[in-house]
């Protein structure tokens, strides 16, 4: 499944569910948490824990890292490397990836 530059965990979230058959209330019955928590963060009303990334990582055997991102939540050692090395790496970051306008 390919994902935009512009999706948000939360549509990820809602994609992926939606594609295995998956209805917000069976999610939340099987992860213990109201559905109306899962419906915040698919319409990007909220912002997940690390622990509930990674269990839905593992549910639908996702890309933690990547969902990690798209909700705004660097992994620590991305963020070791960002506090050591910030002139650096936001240089590397800027002209590896950035596109001329």
């Amino acid at each position: 499944m390919k994902n935009t530059d512009k999706e948000t965990f939360g549509t990820i979230l809602k994609k992926i569910r939606k594609s295995k058959g998956i209805g917000i209330k069976k999610l939340s019955s099987h992860l213990n948490i109201s559905h109306s928590y899962i419906s915040k963060l698919e319409n990007n009303k909220s912002l997940p824990s690390e622990e509930f990334i990674r269990k839905i990582s593992e549910i639908f055997e996702y890309d933690k890292e990547e969902l990690m991102i798209r909700a705004g939540r660097l992994p620590e050692d991305i963020l070791n490397i960002l506090r050591e090395n910030p002139k650096e790496a936001t240089q590397y970051l800027r002209n590896r990836f950035v596109k001329d306008g």
